[in-house]
């Protein structure tokens, strides 16, 4: 598996935390993988063999490009072959004012957009190897957006509070930084994730959970909860299983035996 990330200009880094590109080179039986959550919304582009999800009892397949919204549990992809990836890591309420699209709760999402007409052109420079030049392409087609979205909106103040707490913040303090009702803010919030304040934090923050118990296993859960602002320990474990469907113990076991693909930013697609 290859994997690279790409950090956004300085323009983009309160929408967008990363662009990134994914390369496996399967079989001919189709593989599964998993994605975990987080506390993004990802735009995917893809290239090759195609990938599908589980449907009613059967493989059905996606579309380029398709949207994760914020997952409350991981989900699995099949695909085999070849199959590439450009991804956009998006902060949930930035799909919605770049682009003008709910990120929803809903987990993968298919989804009508302009965007899409970029496809011919990334099929080109993907197959040609020409990778940077693809993600530059990306890149000017949201860097062209964000020049017509206003850079003090709601919904951006909100995100970068929220980040500079890594979800610690509480909702009233968050719409304090908006210069909004806590009420405002949640409903715009709602509309534009799926999801409350509280529940983006939740994810936040087990995010950082998840990230720091795959490079430092042997972290102390105690520890790290009280470092993250959860109540204590159990607090912890609950909202890790609640996301992951595991553990942290479990995971940071897994951690240990290095079965995931990971690079020095936690990589969303983990071999099953």
């Amino acid at each position: 598996m290859q994997h690279q990330e790409f950090e956004p200009p300085e323009e983009l880094r309160n929408a967008i935390k990363c662009f990134w590109y994914d390369r496996r080179d399967l079989g001919e039986l189709p593989s599964s993988f998993e994605v975990q959550p987080d506390g993004y919304a990802e735009i995917i582009f893809h290239f090759g063999s195609g990938c599908s999800i589980l449907h009613n009892g059967g493989l059905q397949p996606l579309p380029s490009p398709f949207m994760m919204g914020l997952l409350n549990q991981p989900v699995h992809f099949f695909t085999k072959n070849r199959f590439e990836i450009i991804g956009i890591r998006c902060f949930p309420w930035a799909v919605f004012d770049l682009l003008g699209l709910p990120s929803g709760k809903d987990g993968v999402r298919v989804f009508e957009h302009p965007i899409a007409q970029l496809q011919p052109t990334l099929n080109e420079l993907i197959y040609a190897n020409r990778i940077h030049e693809a993600v530059a392409e990306v890149t000017r087609y949201f860097m062209d957006a964000r020049s017509r979205t206003a850079t003090n909106s709601m919904l951006f103040k909100a995100g970068v509070a929220m980040r500079g707490a890594n979800g610690t913040m509480p909702v009233s303090k968050v719409a304090e930084a908006a210069h909004a009702t806590v009420r405002t803010l949640e409903r715009s919030f709602k509309q534009s994730s799926g999801y409350t304040v509280k529940d983006v934090s939740g994810l936040m923050r087990f995010e950082q959970v998840r990230n720091h118990l795959w490079q430092y296993p042997n972290t102390s859960l105690a520890g790290l909860a009280h470092e993250l602002g959860y109540t204590d320990q159990s607090h912890l474990n609950r909202e890790f299983k609640r996301y992951s469907g595991t553990t942290p113990a479990a995971f940071a076991r897994i951690a240990k035996k290095g079965k995931q693909a990971i690079s020095t930013d936690f990589v969303a697609f983990v071999q099953a």
